[in-house]
């Protein structure tokens, strides 16, 4: 590395599904970092479905294997792809929308990988590309998707699912349940959490000194004075008002329906949302491109795309790289942040 450059956060980008367009995301958003300015990134994930989307796209980039993190040098040579692959896969395993019991084995394993590096301090940060929940469950995967995983696999007791956008970050207080669980599972303490560990994160990851943050409701026209539920009098409402005295600014219930036009107009930093399809339709709606999946609350930085495996379009070429690519930027900006904090070495 040139002298006086800055050490450049390393990240781990696990290939997601090998029969989805996860191979295809990476190699077209690799290419664009060309000198890797901003990250070091080491993918992990089957070295035959890497190569295959280099020939699919004509990208300029050669393949490395590596077994450590240690072994990629800490500024690396521009066109190379350093690949971890954690099992070998032949063609049958990984045809295109049709992941084989191995190839689920192997995505899991990926996973699994680059969380013991990151806990390890190999890495500074994980992205992970797509992976198709409904194929990983018939094969033995317990988890509703990555989010919970982690979860476990860190032994974190409360984790938050954000996903940011360039003008509107919105955190979910509840994530993978049927909508006729939420009301349920929306208690005090829940709640209380999603909004501690969110606004700890927009201070220390996303450089936010105040942090603004608006609580949707969970009825329409937020309960309508207990009229169309009594979530916000019994529930919301109690908690907004704990955090008057705490350095973040909490505000709400507000109703959703023009909530997030506000929080798009930039009056708050991020929305907390109550439930899955409440906070991600007009997150994906305005950024469907460039949104990043973040999981708040882990001891490690991890950043997702906010898009799946697209088997439909798998192997046509015709994937777009943009969430990834803002993934990895959101990745490498928030391990750079925690690097930063006062009294870090």
């Amino acid at each position: 590395m040139p002298p006086g450059m800055p050490l450049r956060p390393r990240l781990a980008v696990t290939l997601g599904d090998p029969c989805g367009v996860g191979p295809e995301i990476i190699v077209k958003a690799l290419a664009k970092l060309k000198d890797n300015s901003e990250a070091l990134p080491l993918v992990i994930g089957d070295r035959l479905a890497v190569q295959r989307a280099i020939d699919l796209v004509g990208a300029p980039l050669r393949i490395q294997t590596v077994e450590d993190p240690s072994e990629a040098p800490a500024f690396s040579e521009e066109g190379t792809l350093y690949v971890k692959t954690p099992s070998s896969l032949g063609l049958d395993d990984i045809d295109y929308g049709r992941p084989t019991p191995t190839a689920c084995h192997s995505i899991v394993q990926s996973i699994r990988i680059a969380v013991s590096w990151a806990m390890e301090g190999k890495i500074d940060a994980m992205v992970t590309c797509p992976i198709h929940k409904a194929n990983l469950h018939l094969n033995g995967f317990a988890f509703p998707g990555h989010t919970e995983f982690l979860q476990e696999l860190t032994h974190t007791p409360h984790v938050v699912m954000m996903l940011a956008g360039p003008r509107l970050r919105v955190a979910l207080a509840t994530i993978h349940h049927a909508l006729a669980h939420v009301p349920r599972l929306l208690t005090p303490e829940t709640l209380r959490q999603t909004i501690e560990i969110t606004a700890h994160a927009l201070h220390r990851d996303f450089g936010l000194s105040v942090p603004r943050l608006a609580v949707a409701a969970l009825n329409p026209h937020a309960g309508e004075a207990g009229r169309f539920g009594n979530e916000e009098n019994d529930i919301i409402e109690p908690v907004i008002r704990s955090f008057s005295d705490s350095f973040c600014r909490v505000s709400g219930p507000y109703s959703p329906d023009t909530l997030f036009h506000r929080a798009y107009e930039g009056e708050f930093d991020a929305v907390i949302a109550m439930y899955h399809d409440q906070g991600l339709i007009p997150v994906k709606l305005v950024h469907f491109y460039d949104a990043v999946n973040v999981t708040l609350g882990l001891p490690i930085v991890r950043t997702s795309v906010d898009h799946g495996t697209a088997y439909d379009i798998a192997g046509t070429g015709k994937a777009q790289p943009h969430s990834l690519l803002a993934a990895i930027q959101l990745a490498a900006t928030i391990a750079q942040n925690r690097r930063n904090l006062p009294g870090r070495p």
